[in-house]
């Protein structure tokens, strides 16, 4: 894959909820110097066209005009096959945790056999919440001093764009592969096949426990997320769905507490 090519389908930068235009605007900036070009922003509270997201920006006003605004997260990673999520703070669900440089060379290998790529970066007061999180397919954490671990978003941003700008110039070829399994499922296959099984556990009563739901959702698709399914794995998970729910003598002998 030549390095323009690689340049254009770099990963996307997805801002939940960012707050601050000049932050917006350093984002881009970051962006720009590290050759990553695709900004979604869901559901921004800052006017990332102000006077102040293009001041901050330094001469990146591309990256802010070209950006792509979402009302959701879901949305806005619905096309993407691979997405990570960067975070500071630990997390009460099982995710794979990766350093910037070991996610940015799985990501590397993940858009040589042609998945589409994102990274989200949460709000700046509160970070990334555990529904954003659980979308991801791992967490991505900055090494950084114990006793002092805040970092800006724009400083998040450049340390990822660093260490994927690295894997570009490499042009490393010992990617590992993955030959003859097909095209991985989009996140919007997946949230698909989500909402299909949820929907055959909560007619079925597993998840009739209002306060536990939450977390049991997420765990499930936890479990799914790590498993990178491709998209003909996940039409044979739908379809096994499918024939459990028809097929079912009587509710509840298939679907029981575990």
């Amino acid at each position: 894959m030549e390095n323009e090519e690689i340049t254009r389908n770099g990963p996307s930068v997805v801002l939940v909820k960012p707050q601050l235009a000049e932050n917006v605007g350093t984002v881009a900036r970051a962006m720009l110097n590290f050759g990553l070009r695709d900004l979604r922003l869901v559901a921004p509270k800052a006017d990332w066209l102000s006077d102040k997201a293009i001041s901050s920006s330094s001469g990146a006003t591309e990256i802010l005009e070209t950006s792509k605004l979402f009302e959701t997260t879901e949305e806005a990673i619905a096309d993407l096959h691979t997405v990570f999520a960067m975070t500071g703070r630990r997390r009460d669900m099982t995710k794979l945790v990766m350093s910037p440089a070991s996610a940015a060379s799985e990501m590397y290998a993940a858009l040589i056999k042609g998945n589409r790529l994102g990274v989200l970066f949460g709000p700046e007061s509160s970070g990334l919440n555990n529904d954003d999180i659980a979308l991801s397919d791992a967490i991505v954490v900055v090494p950084t001093n114990n006793s002092f671990k805040s970092l800006n978003l724009a400083m998040a941003v450049l340390l990822f764009g660093y260490e994927w700008f690295l894997q570009t110039t490499s042009q490393r070829s010992d990617k590992s592969l993955r030959v003859g399994q097909g095209r991985s499922a989009t996140k919007q296959e997946l949230h698909g096949f989500f909402t299909h099984l949820e929907g055959a556990l909560d007619d079925c009563g597993f998840l009739r426990v209002e306060e536990k739901r939450p977390h049991m959702v997420r765990s499930i698709r936890n479990i799914f997320q790590r498993a990178d399914l491709t998209e003909q794995e996940v039409r044979t998970l739908r379809g096994v769905v499918s024939g459990l729910v028809t097929h079912a003598p009587t509710r509840g002998k298939i679907c029981k507490d575990g």
